[in-house]
């Protein structure tokens, strides 16, 4: 049990949600480390959305709200961290779910399949029941998409992913956001829209923002994907690391 009074309460209930995932065993032991990863980049924005990533969370609801086929890709951390947050964000933007792991055995995705289902989304893509494709023929698990969501998807949300996946759908022609606490990692670097936050407040945030998006016209939403320019926003991101000097 961890005291509400602990002054790190907020980050061990984090690590006690992807510790119990890994036991659990739908993420991979490889997921606590990137977790851990994630963490030291957090504490170096002191653990808020600072204004860069806010500019990108509206650019990004923005680009998923003028997007034909949207989809939103969730692996094991971010089932671990925010699955709530996911379906009410897939609800509010109308973007389907879908299941990517980079190490996927068919136990750990029948596990995510059915936790989204324990949660009220009957409709999870890239399931074990699901039709699954291969980009350009690569015979890779990470190559994998539904035909009906990534497959044929112009934007994706990625958060928590890998460098390997967001160079593949990039290539693959869609339009790539990426949540990442790591602003010069490779996910960071290759997609369209960075977003250099924490995913269980920028997830939240981009339900807000879409609840308050979807009355604009597509000329107001388009102006807010015009004005965003990542390279220059993740060197904004950069700009707001607090590196202490000893």
């Amino acid at each position: 049990m961890i005291p509400k009074n602990h002054p790190r309460y907020q980050s061990l209930v984090l690590r006690d949600k992807v510790k119990n995932a890994f036991m659990e065993g739908y993420l991979a032991d490889t997921g606590m480390i990137a977790h851990g990863r994630g963490e030291t980049f957090d504490y170096l924005i002191g653990e808020k959305t600072v204004d860069s990533a806010y500019n990108a969370i509206e650019a990004a609801v923005a680009t998923i709200l003028l997007a034909k086929h949207p989809v939103l890709s969730v692996n094991g951390n971010t089932t671990a961290l925010a699955l709530d947050e996911m379906i009410e964000l897939a609800n509010e933007t109308d973007s389907p779910i879908e299941i990517n792991l980079f190490y996927r055995t068919d136990d750990r995705v029948d596990k995510i399949s059915q936790l989204f289902k324990d949660h009220g989304y009957n409709n999870i893509l890239g399931s074990n029941t699901d039709d699954l494709y291969y980009f350009d023929k690569i015979k890779n698990p990470r190559a994998t998409a539904s035909k009906k969501g990534i497959y044929i998807a112009d934007v994706i949300l990625v958060p928590l992913e890998d460098g390997d996946r967001a160079e593949l759908l990039k290539t693959a022609g869609k339009k790539i956001i990426c949540i990442d606490l790591n602003p010069l990692s490779r996910t960071s670097q290759m997609s369209d829209i960075s977003i250099v936050d924490n995913v269980v407040r920028a997830i939240p945030l981009m339900t807000k923002i879409a609840r308050e998006f979807k009355n604009k016209d597509e000329v107001f939403l388009q102006n807010i994907i015009d004005n965003f320019n990542n390279e220059d926003n993740l060197k904004e991101s950069l700009n707001s690391f607090k590196i202490m000097k000893l």
